[in-house]
């Protein structure tokens, strides 16, 4: 046995399909000794059966089993999870039928009698592929970001308080959820969270609620059956099935519909649920982290949002402290970014003169890291010197800037912006801003974006 064979072995769901019992006993105990769940069928019904309720990393499949092909039901099998790994077992070996085999989608050929040493080393080097696989679907994730992260590395001592706590809370498969202001860094607790965890092996969803149309949120979720509505072409496994093993990223949960919460506490109590225009009943492995800037707790008051699903979510909470009670941390955080800003701008800074530092300590970050962030990007492009200028930096955040007025000879936007800052900060929670200025919360969630707010 190889040196790679003796490292840890990523833990695997697998379905084993054979009708003799002996051969489903040994393989069974075999795999379960590794650490796997193991499933074992005796025959393709039940065998299709398993792969559309739950998700399998691996399926050993007999191709005699009984006066049935087994080599059938391999596309069958493909077409409800297309990333199971398929290993063909058989008592009549021959190339033609490992070559037809391998043509309908299997990975690889075993030939009976095996030894439990010729299944382990097996499935460790089919662990390592799914292991890789993920990390690799990891890293287009992170390309598709193509920008830095803020740190978890903190002076304050509140911010370290709850890095402590999140880094306590990980190992567990405790649901958590990330409350704090909008732009403070709750997705990075929750890929942290997530990195720390015994899933990190495993993918990582992110579905933002209020970017998500509300009538498409649960098949965003939970997918949908082909025909499940109009323009529905074709099935759609939904983000939980894409993350089984990992963990489930909402981002601003308390925008979700009654309908979707109601489903959504289902699934965090039995780990079960129903595709959009299908009735089995489907199982998944997928822990929960759950983030809101909003008051969960007025709005259970209110009854926008159901009191069993927000103490389901409140096993553990964390508050992510705003940036303006972290003044300590600005000009790292600040630095950080301009680091990262100046590799893929290929530019060379050096860091910002004291006037610049002094404005950008002075200011009250309504957007959080978010708003500093963007602030550096923009200065990194827009600087030409060896240090970051005061100039270099947005009106609004230098202190002689003065917000401009209406009939101020600006763009519509300017002045827009200027005011949706002012009521973010003057405001406790997203959705009263959004009350205040007219709008609905997902608009007001766009026009952040669009300013970097």
């Amino acid at each position: 046995m190889t040196e790679t064979d003796n490292k840890t072995v990523p833990k695997m769901s697998i379905l084993i399909v054979d009708d003799e019992i002996n051969i489903r006993k040994t393989l069974s105990f075999c795999l379960a000794a590794e650490g796997h769940v193991v499933i074992a069928v005796s025959n393709p019904a039940d065998a299709v059966e398993e792969t559309r309720r739950r998700y399998f990393d691996l399926a050993f499949v007999d191709l005699k089993l009984g006066d049935q092909n087994g080599m059938d039901l391999i596309p069958d099998m493909l077409s409800h999870s297309s990333w199971t790994k398929i290993v063909v077992i058989t008592a009549y070996a021959s190339i033609e039928s490992a070559v037809e085999a391998m043509r309908r989608g299997a990975v690889d050929y075993i030939a009976k009698p095996f030894t439990p040493d010729q299944i382990k080393i097996l499935t460790r080097r089919i662990g390592r592929i799914r292991e890789l696989e993920t990390q690799l679907a990891a890293l287009k994730e992170d390309m598709h970001r193509l920008g830095p992260e803020a740190s978890l590395q903190s002076q304050s001592a509140g911010m370290q308080r709850v890095i402590e706590t999140a880094r306590k809370a990980a190992p567990s498969e405790a649901t958590v959820l990330l409350q704090g202001e909008t732009g403070t860094g709750k997705s990075v607790f929750a890929r942290c969270i997530h990195r720390w965890s015994a899933r990190a092996s495993k993918p990582m969803a992110v579905v933002a609620c209020p970017s998500v149309p509300a009538d498409l949120l649960e098949s965003e979720l939970f997918g949908h059956a082909k025909g499940a509505f109009t323009g529905a072409v074709r099935d759609n496994p939904g983000r939980i099935a894409a993350c089984e093993g990992g963990t489930l990223f909402l981002d601003e949960i308390g925008d979700i519909p009654t309908s979707v919460q109601i489903k959504l506490l289902r699934f965090i109590q039995d780990k079960e649920y129903e595709r959009l225009g299908d009735v089995i009943s489907r199982r998944a492995d997928v822990r929960i982290i759950a983030a809101t800037n909003a008051d969960l707790v007025k709005r259970v008051s209110e009854g926008r949002f159901r009191e069993d699903l927000f103490y389901r979510l409140n096993v553990i909470s964390l508050t992510v402290p705003p940036l303006r009670d972290r003044p300590e941390d600005i000009m790292m955080l600040a630095m950080d970014f301009l680091s990262c800003f100046c590799r893929s701008n290929h530019k060379t800074i050096l860091g910002f003169k004291k006037e610049a530092e002094d404005a950008l300590a002075n200011y009250a970050w309504p957007g959080n890291i978010r708003e500093l962030r963007n602030t550096v990007e923009r200065a990194v492009i827009l600087g030409s010197g060896e240090r970051i200028e005061k100039n270099d930096l947005p009106e609004n955040i230098t202190p002689s800037a003065s917000a401009p007025a209406l009939g101020d000879m600006v763009p519509l936007s300017t002045i827009e912006q200027h005011h949706i800052r002012r009521v973010i900060a003057a405001t406790t929670s997203l959705q009263e801003a959004a009350d205040i200025l007219g709008i609905d919360q997902a608009t007001l969630w766009r026009r952040r974006k669009i300013y970097g707010i």
